[in-house]
């Protein structure tokens, strides 16, 4: 199983004392899950006991990797000018934390469909792998996922999770998120209502979630209607103007279900310029948490994606695609959290 203790302590130290193999030993300490929890924590403490830690720079050479992985925005138009969707922004905490505990370096860059973006990471072996946040038009973006596939790239991303997904994709239960959004809102007595945010195969996540509200719909025995639903990206600006637009058409609606909480809160101040009161006449539920959404005003009920397990998750995936392990792509339930926007009706 190993040799006996040297001098300066070493993983095959580790081995020994553990009695398990040294690839197994460098498996736990990379925080690979393919070693049970209950080795993982005996290698953890003997390493501790040793005071060992990890030569990155030996094991990349013996490895011919980095120890590296980069971590890619889509660029995103923001009011801020920051270039990255709050919602993704919130998340980078999580995956830097989940990085940090597996000894591997981070790299962060935007993403544009013009760059080839993949040839300063990867194949420049300035990185392992990359972690993808974030697309813009789903339709656009399938080309460079399928060149990234065909080159044996490795990479995971966050998006929709299907059958049909291009490479590894970890997500948010989309469609069972619109289907709390919509039982929430019939629960309050809501009869109309709205959906804002783009319902095609351009934007799939956006698609998943109007296809959860009508779910509840169908369940509660009525459905979706069709001319109660408008387009919307995600900005405030554009659910500001899907809000006025929604109004212009003098259709009845008493709730609005917007894929983003950036939609949710542009709709909200459309609906107050319009002298409609948030939630007396229009209840409204958005989608994401953002700092924003707790706010506003009212303040916002909204669905929360689970940002910890998305962090760690997209890193285990990656890492454990570039040992070759197996994994597989998973949807991580989100949860609501009512606030002042969609209140009982009185």
């Amino acid at each position: 199983m190993g040799r006996k203790p040297s001098g300066r302590p070493t993983s095959f130290d580790i081995a020994y004392m553990a009695g398990v193999s040294q690839p197994t030993v460098s498996r736990a300490l990379r925080g690979s899950k393919s070693v049970s929890q209950a080795t993982r924590e005996k290698i953890e403490r003997i390493a501790r006991e040793l005071n060992y830690t990890v030569d990155k720079n030996a094991s990349s050479l013996r490895s011919q990797r980095s120890n590296t992985i980069a971590l890619l925005f889509f660029e995103d138009p923001t009011p801020d000018q920051s270039n990255i969707n709050p919602f993704f922004l919130s998340m980078l905490g999580a995956i830097t934390r989940a990085c940090a505990d597996r000894g591997i370096d981070l790299l962060i860059s935007f993403q544009s469909m013009e760059d080839d973006w993949h040839v300063q990471y990867q194949d420049s072996h300035r990185a392992d792998g990359l972690i993808l946040l974030g697309y813009g038009d789903y339709t656009l973006y399938i080309a460079r996922l399928e060149q990234l596939r065909a080159q044996g790239t490795q990479f995971v991303r966050w998006g929709s999770v299907g059958e049909h997904n291009i490479g590894l994709t970890i997500g948010s239960d989309n469609r069972g998120a619109g289907r709390l959004a919509g039982e929430h809102l019939l629960q309050q007595g809501r009869k109309r209502i709205a959906f804002i945010g783009n319902n095609d195969e351009h934007y799939p996540e956006f698609a998943d979630r109007c296809a959860g509200l009508a779910d509840a719909l169908e369940a509660a025995g009525s459905g979706i209607d069709v001319a109660l639903q408008a387009d919307a990206l995600n900005s405030e600006e554009d659910g500001f103007k899907a809000a006025n637009a929604l109004m212009e058409t003098g259709k009845d609606f008493d709730a609005v279900f917007a894929a983003s909480d950036l939609i949710a809160i542009g709709a909200m101040r459309a609906f107050a310029e319009s002298g409609l009161d948030v939630p007396g006449h229009i209840a409204v539920v958005g989608f994401d948490n953002i700092p924003a959404a707790s706010l506003s005003s009212p303040p916002l009920t909204t669905l929360v994606q689970d940002l910890q397990g998305a962090g760690e998750k997209l890193v285990d995936a990656l890492v454990r695609q570039i040992e070759g392990e197996p994994v597989e792509g998973e949807a991580l339930p989100a949860r609501l959290v009512v606030r002042g926007s969609s209140q009982t009706v009185s």
